[in-house]
């Protein structure tokens, strides 16, 4: 499948990649697999909820070392990079990944099943929104991988099997230009190296374009002052601000106000939630959590919950890289990068052990008045060893104003599964 779409004019966009890499000895056949069809009666909300889960515990995690910094995760993304490398692993390596991606609630005989209808129900969005999901798998030249690690991965992702011989320096372009073109060229030379003992490369694309249902008015858009607090010390700057005032799905909880901006016939939207002008974002990231995030999301679709908001949002672009390794690690999985005592021995037939030494995550997004781009992607290397709102009053009552000129917190998410496909802390627009 390619990923790469035309993009007739700038839109809501989320792409994603991962990258797992391993060491052996064999060959891929990719001859040798069947993609057998998966039935399901829908997605199971356990799944959902475990990657929402997984989400706000990571941001968290990353964000400890880094809370004046703008973070940006694709929860979905990273989730499928690591279903897709424990397709391979074995006893407590598996349960230990399945704890930290918060999947404990579903049967793992029926995890891939669950992902593959997931991502399925993900690409049938309205006519004014593309998701495309495509993976590949690049097997070293010569490794024999376990028939049944394949036959899972291709099943749950329909995932592109082929070889390349890591040894060829020009492979290295050979992945980067697969990446490239699964991004539509806004993530491109990821890789300056390949290790030897590399045997697979594991490469997942999401990539998202979506129109605003309401575009702004790109006459409104103004300089105007985004308060950035760092070390204490706020420091102001001018940014280009949007200006818009509509009827958005709209709720005010004790510590922040929200509005949700719907794509298309808003099946999908983005969440942006301002923290009150007491309430630092660390402070209300802290209270984000899955409990608390599943509240708030039905005060959205409660009755009356759309309000007359005079929005002003700045414009931003974020580029954000990250090495997961440390803070999976603290998320419970350190078993998984332990070239001792990994198991992945579902993965391949030699029984030479191979553990993930190289864990990357990278996002890119714009955010406009005519929508959004955004890029996400994560890289894997292994190597061997709410309160109700009343309803509105009259149409005099004035709009409520929401002007974002301070860090804040947004997710892209597809309303119809409850996904979360991108969430972002942004305590910097201009960075």
């Amino acid at each position: 499948m390619n990923l790469k779409q035309p993009i007739m004019k700038l839109s809501v966009g989320l792409m994603s990649l991962i990258l797992l890499i391993i060491a052996g000895c064999g060959r891929v056949d990719p001859g040798m697999m069947d993609n057998k069809p998966v039935e399901l009666e829908a997605v199971d909300p356990n799944l959902v909820r475990a990657n929402t889960a997984f989400g706000f515990k990571l941001l968290n995690e990353l964000r400890k070392n880094e809370q004046d910094n703008n973070t940006l995760v694709s929860p979905f993304s990273v989730s499928v990079a690591l279903a897709m490398v424990r397709n391979g692993a074995g006893d407590e390596t598996e349960q230990a990944m399945i704890n930290a991606l918060q999947l404990q609630a579903l049967d793992p005989q029926s995890l891939n099943a669950n992902y593959v209808y997931l991502q399925r129900a993900l690409q049938a969005p309205d006519s004014e929104i593309t998701l495309s999901i495509a993976n590949s798998l690049w097997g070293a030249a010569g490794i024999v991988f376990d028939p049944g690690f394949l036959d899972r991965n291709r099943q749950f992702l329909d995932t592109e099997i082929s070889t390349l011989d890591f040894t060829e320096p020009d492979n290295v372009s050979t992945i980067n230009q697969s990446v490239s073109d699964s991004t539509d060229g806004r993530i491109s030379d990821i890789i300056e190296a390949i290790a030897p003992s590399t045997v697979i490369c594991l490469i997942s694309g999401i990539y998202f374009t979506g129109d605003w249902q309401e575009e702004f008015d790109i006459s409104r858009t103004v300089d105007k002052p985004f308060y950035v607090s760092n070390d204490e010390i706020t420091e102001i700057k001018q940014v280009p601000m949007m200006h818009k005032t509509d009827w958005y799905p709209y709720y005010a909880g004790e510590h922040f106000q929200a509005v949700s901006l719907p794509y298309g016939d808003g099946q999908m939207g983005m969440y942006i939630f301002l923290p009150n002008q007491d309430t630092d974002l660390n402070v209300f990231l802290e209270r984000l959590n899955v409990e608390n995030w599943e509240g708030w999301m039905s005060q959205f679709s409660a009755p009356f919950s759309e309000r007359e908001v005079e929005l002003v949002l700045p414009k931003f672009k974020l580029i954000y890289s990250v090495e997961l390794a440390s803070a999976l690690t603290e998320l419970g999985m350190g078993i998984a990068f332990d070239g001792a005592n990994a198991d992945f021995s579902r993965m391949r037939v030699s029984p030479v052990p191979v553990f993930i030494s190289y864990l990357n995550h990278h996002a890119v997004v714009e955010v406009n008045e005519e929508g959004t781009e955004a890029a996400t992607g994560t890289f894997v290397f292994l190597d061997e060893s709410f309160e109700v709102l009343a309803e509105p009053a009259e149409a005099f009552i004035p709009p409520i104003p929401f002007v974002v000129d301070r860090p804040f917190f947004f997710a892209i998410r597809d309303n119809q599964t409850g996904t979360v496909l991108f969430m972002g802390a942004v305590m910097d627009p201009t960075m």
